[in-house]
This record gives structure tokens, C-alpha cells and sequence, in this order.
């Protein structure tokens, strides 16, 4: 599955609505508001939360780093921040 281009979000400072749900059959993402992401890694000890991270920069066009999880640790419904 290719990934959406988001680089038109990719402005720094701005917040990004996230719906994540971990443990999926495949990583993807489905551009809306909130942005959907689906990943294969487990909810454990930060782990689907890193995969996310990883794909929604990878998508967005930007390192990794330079995504900042502001809300949402321990929830599906998430916030990123874009340095």
C-alpha cells in the first residue's frame, strides 16, 4: 500500500489530528480530518505510538524527530506537533 502524500500539512507548529489503530493487518494512512493511521505494531510500552510517529513523518515528507506527540499517549485519538 503506497502512502498519501501529506506534505501540504507539513507546516512547522502546526497540530495534526491523529486516529491510530494499532495491531492492524498492514501500516496505511487515510488523508481526512483526523488523519487515520493504521500500523502493525502493538500498544506496548510506546511501541504503536513510535510506528505512527514513523509513518505519519514518512508520509508528511519529514524526519521522524521533528514530530512531537502532545496528546494522546495511551489513546487512540492523538496529537502531533510539527517542529
Amino acid at each position: 500500500m503506497s502512502l498519501p502524500d501529506l506534505s501540504a500539512l507539513a507546516v512547522p507548529g502546526a497540530l495534526l489530528a491523529v486516529r491510530a489503530t494499532p495491531k492492524a493487518r498492514r501500516n496505511g494512512i487515510e488523508p481526512g480530518d483526523p488523519v487515520r493511521v493504521w500500523v502493525t505494531a502493538p500498544p506496548d510500552r510506546g511501541k504503536a505510538n513510535d510506528a505512527v510517529r514513523r509513518l505519519l513523518a514518512k508520509a508528511l515528507g519529514i524526519a521522524p524527530t521533528r514530530l512531537t506527540l502532545t496528546r494522546g499517549a495511551a489513546s487512540r485519538d492523538k496529537q502531533f506537533q510539527m517542529d
